[in-house]
C-alpha cells in the first residue's frame, strides 16, 4: 500500500495476520517504549501531526540476523502495548520498496527507515524513531547528522539517505540523526535498547541546555 500522508505506510507490505511465536519477549522493548510514551517522544496528541500517532521502537531479536520487531502502526495513542500491538519483519529489501511481516499489528511507517539502519551494521540491534521538536530544532547546534528536507519517511529514498550517512561516517561517532524532511523526526541506534535510548535521552537534555542558555553566553 502506498500512501503520501504522514503516519501510514507507503512500503509494499506482505503482511500475515498471525500471533507472534510464543517465546518472544517484549519485556524490554515495551518498557522503554513506555518511557518514551511518558516523555511525550512517541504518542499520538489532537493538535499534533493531523492526530496520528508518532514514533516507533524495534529491537533485532538474534544478532547477525536481519529480522527485528518493531511496533505496529498507529499504536501511539497506547500507553503500554502487548505483543498484539507489535509485528515481526522477516525480510525487508529498502532497494525494492518492500517488507514482508507477521503479527496482529501491521508494522509502523517507519519500518524501512529501521530496515536500512539495521542492514548498515550487524552490531546494531536497536533503533528508536521519535518525534523530538527540541533535538530537531537544534540539529546544526548539536552538530548533528541529517537526512534532507527534500527526502521523505518511509521511502527507498530515505533508506538510500540513511546508507548515505553511514558511508559518510557521520554516524560513527554518535549513533543518532535528524530526518529534515520529516517534523520532529530523530532516529537514535545501537548495540541494544539501553544505549539508543541513553543517547537520545542525553542529546534532549543538550537541546534543552542550549535552549535554556541566557542570551548573549
Amino acid at each position: 500500500m502506498l500512501n503520501d500522508q504522514e503516519g501510514v505506510i507507503k512500503y509494499r507490505l506482505d503482511h500475515q495476520h498471525l500471533a507472534l511465536a510464543a517465546e518472544i519477549n517484549i519485556a524490554e522493548i515495551n518498557a522503554w517504549r513506555s518511557i518514551f510514551y511518558r516523555l511525550g517522544l512517541i504518542g499520538q496528541v489532537p493538535e499534533k501531526y493531523a492526530g496520528l500517532g508518532y514514533g516507533n521502537i524495534s529491537q533485532r531479536l538474534v544478532p547477525d540476523d536481519l529480522a527485528f520487531l518493531i511496533s505496529g502502526t498507529q499504536t501511539g495513542n497506547l500507553a503500554s502495548l502487548s505483543k498484539q500491538h507489535f509485528a515481526l519483519i522477516k525480510t525487508a529489501s529498502p532497494q525494492h520498496n518492500a517488507i514482508q511481516s507477521i503479527g496482529l499489528s501491521q508494522p509502523s511507517s517507519e519500518a524501512l527507515t529501521h530496515a536500512s539502519v539495521y542492514q548498515q551494521n550487524q552490531a546494531i540491534c536497536a533503533v528508536i524513531h521519535v518525534h523530538c521538536p527540541e533535538i530537531w530544532h537544534q540539529t546544526a547546534q548539536l552538530g548533528l547528522a541529517f537526512t534532507s528536507a527534500q527526502v521523505a519517511y518511509g521511502t527507498p529514498e530515505m533508506a538510500n539517505a540513511v546508507g548515505h550517512l553511514f558511508d559518510s561516517g557521520r554516524l560513527q561517532t554518535c549513533g543518532l540523526f535528524s530526518m529534515l524532511g520529516h517534523e520532529d523526526g530523530i532516529v537514535a541506534f545501537g548495540a541494544n535498547l539501553a544505549s539508543a535510548a541513553e543517547l537520545l535521552i542525553g542529546q534532549l537534555a543538550n537541546a534543552l541546555s542550549i535552549e535554556q542558555k541566557p542570551s548573549g553566553l
